[in-house]
């Protein structure tokens, strides 16, 4: 009996022997992979003023020492369109040894250098001509119902470049402080004004469920009071009147 087991015991031991000298063949592959590291040249962000002409940096590349620039894919500069104001992404990507993908980004802005007005600032809800619905129910209602807030504040618009502002709650706090959903859930965006203080939507995002505005319409702002309104789709079903008034 300990004859067999003794037997047994080597002819294991034998066996994982075996199996562990295949294994170090397999990890002794001394293969590296290589990426591609991307140096984009300029800024990351440029302004460029209406109807002028844009002349894009470009970005240089190198892969395991070695200059492979005039291998960078470019994507994006076609779509630049200096009469149209707006946002336009530029994307460098080239590939590594082994096939993995790098990239990088730059924005360009196009603005109208013209424009004087200034709306920058911090806004609060207006929660009685704020309107919801069709039954345009305001605002103060739905926050008295889900008892989250009775005033919806913070919603600022940032100057970026002359008449061009990012915005962090287009819906003027609805799901953000009314719904209590967080932050996550405000309509963050960007929008332009021109010199008749006439707003429109450049961009628009809600991260929480990766969708944006539908439009906005009638959106205005009162240098006088301060006082931003515009009216909004959302989804194809949900519509609001929004009144944001300047309080910083």
């Amino acid at each position: 009996m300990k004859k067999i087991y003794l037997f047994g015991l080597i002819m294991a031991l034998g066996l994982v022997g075996l199996t562990s000298c295949d294994g170090n063949d397999d990890l002794t592959d001394s293969r590296l992979t290589y990426y591609a590291v991307l140096d984009m040249q300029g800024d990351d962000f440029i302004a460029v003023p209406v109807g002028t002409s844009y002349t894009d940096p470009g970005c240089k590349g190198t892969l395991n020492g070695e200059d492979i620039t005039d291998k960078i894919m470019i994507d994006g500069v076609e779509d630049v369109d200096v009469n149209q104001l707006g946002f336009y992404t530029i994307t460098y990507s080239a590939l590594g040894s082994d096939g993995y993908p790098a990239s990088v980004s730059r924005t360009v802005c196009v603005y109208d250098p013209e424009v004087t007005v200034d709306m920058d600032g911090t806004y609060q809800t207006d929660m009685s001509n704020t309107l919801y619905g069709p039954n345009k129910t305001p605002f103060s209602a739905y926050a008295a119902h889900y008892g989250n807030t009775s005033q919806c504040v913070g919603i600022t618009f940032t100057e970026i470049v002359p008449g061009i502002y990012a915005v962090n709650d287009l819906l003027g706090g609805w799901y953000w402080q009314i719904r209590g959903y967080g932050t996550n859930y405000a309509m963050t965006g960007y929008v332009s004004v021109n010199n008749d203080c006439e707003i429109e939507l450049l961009d628009s995002y809600l991260r929480g469920w990766g969708d944006s505005l539908d439009y906005i319409e009638n959106a205005k702002f009162d240098p006088d009071n301060g006082q931003i309104s515009y009216s909004l789709s959302y989804a194809s079903q949900i519509f609001m009147d929004i009144v944001l008034n300047k309080v910083e």
